[in-house]
C-alpha cells in the first residue's frame, strides 16, 4: 500500500510530538485527525492552556479530537468513522486496546530511548542522570503493557559531555520525527520484522519514572560526576536544587543549572562553599568540588554565578548540607 494514502490518526501532546506531526504533513502523509488532551486552566490567571500538538494541528488545518475519556462512546464512534489505517502515538496517555487496536495496521509509538532500556515517562532525563553516553529513539507497536510492544525500528544518538536535557531533547525530537516517517513507510510496504520485548529480565533494565521534586535534590555526599550529571539531566527544567542552611537552620534554596567539576581528595565538610567573591562559587562534594556556573536563588532570577556574587555577600556563612 502507498504510505501516503494511509489514513493516519496522530495522537500526542507536547512539542516533542508536534515536530513529528509537522514532518508527516510536510512530506504529504494523510493525517485524518489529531487526538490530544483537552484544554485546561493553567498558571496564575488560570487561562485555558492548549497542548502544543493542538496548536500545531490548528496551524496545519487538521481535524482535532480532545476526549476527556478515551473509552467514551462518542469519541470511539468518531474514531471508527475516520476508518483509520494506522495510529501514531507520541508522548500521550496510555491507550485502551479498543483504541490502539482499531486501525487496520495497528498503532505504533515513538519512545525517546533505546528500548527496552528506560521504559517510562522520563527516559531522556534518566539517561543523562545515569551518565550514559548513548541513547536514541524507538518505534514499537502498542500492546496492553506500557512501552513493552514489539520494536519496529531504532536510531542511536550520542549523549555529548556538554548535553543537558534541553539540548538532547531537541536532537532526539528531530531524529524521532525522521524515524516516524520511515516507520510509516515500512508499515505501508509490510517490509519490517519486529523484535519482541516480552521475555526480558526486568532486573537488567534501567527504569525512567516520572521526575518528582525530590529527584532534583542534590546529594552533596555523592561524587562530583553524579552531581554534575544530575544537574545536566534536569536543566533547564525542572532543575536540580539544594537547600541552603545558615547557623544550622534552613534559610532558603537554590536551583542549579550548569556546573563544572574538579575531582580531588577532600578535607572540608560536604556542602561547604568556597569562592573568591567575584568569579567562582564551588561546593564541596565527597570527592571534589562542584563549580556552579548558573544558579537561581529562591525568589530571584536565573543568573551567572559571577552576577550572583555581586550582591550575595553572606555565602561564607552558609552551607548546602548540614
Amino acid at each position: 500500500m502507498d504510505a501516503k494514502s494511509l489514513r493516519i490518526v496522530f495522537m500526542g501532546t507536547p512539542e516533542f510530538a508536534s515536530t513529528s506531526l509537522r514532518r508527516l504533513v510536510a512530506e504529504g502523509y494523510n493525517i485524518v485527525a489529531v487526538v490530544t488532551t483537552p484544554d485546561k486552566p493553567a498558571g496564575r490567571g488560570q487561562k485555558m492552556h492548549q497542548s502544543d500538538v493542538k496548536l500545531t494541528a490548528e496551524q496545519l488545518g487538521l481535524p482535532i479530537l480532545q476526549p476527556e475519556k478515551l473509552r467514551d462512546d462518542s469519541f470511539l464512534a468518531s474514531l471508527r468513522a475516520l476508518n483509520p489505517d494506522l495510529g501514531v502515538v507520541i508522548a500521550f496517555r496510555m491507550l485502551p486496546e479498543v483504541v490502539w487496536a482499531m486501525p487496520k495496521y495497528g498503532t505504533f509509538n515513538l519512545h525517546a530511548s533505546l528500548l527496552p532500556q528506560y521504559r517510562g515517562a522520563a527516559p531522556i532525563n534518566w539517561a543523562i542522570i545515569n551518565g550514559d553516553t548513548e541513547t536514541g529513539v524507538t518505534t514499537f507497536l502498542l500492546n496492553e503493557e506500557i512501552d513493552k510492544g514489539a520494536i519496529i525500528e531504532q536510531r542511536k544518538v550520542d549523549i555529548l559531555p556538554e548535553d543537558n536535557i534541553g539540548t538532547l531533547y531537541d536532537r532526539l525530537m528531530v531524529v524521532g520525527a525522521e524515524l516516524v516517517s520511515h516507520t510509516v513507510d515500512k508499515i505501508a510496504l509490510g517490509e519490517y520484522q519486529t523484535i519482541e520485548q516480552m521475555h526480558i529480565d526486568e532486573n537488567t533494565l534501567r527504569p525512567a519514572p516520572k521526575i518528582f521534586k525530590e529527584d532534583g535534590r542534590i546529594d552533596w555526599h555523592s561524587g562530583v560526576v553524579a552531581i554534575h550529571n544530575r544537574v545536566r539531566g534536569l536543566s533547564p527544567y525542572p532543575a536540580a536544587w539544594t537547600p541552603i542552611y545558615k547557623c544550622g537552620e534552613e534559610c532558603g534554596s537554590a536551583k542549579i543549572f550548569t556546573t563544572h567539576i574538579e575531582k580531588q581528595s577532600m578535607s572540608v565538610a560536604v556542602g561547604t562553599l568556597r569562592s573568591d567573591g567575584r568569579s567562582y562559587l564551588a561546593v564541596a562534594a565527597s570527592d571534589g568540588w562542584v563549580y556552579i556556573d548558573e544558579i537561581q536563588l529562591a525568589g530571584k532570577r536565573r543568573m551567572a554565578v559571577k552576577d550572583l556574587l555581586l550582591g550575595w555577600r553572606d555565602y561564607a556563612e552558609v552551607t548546602f548540607c548540614l
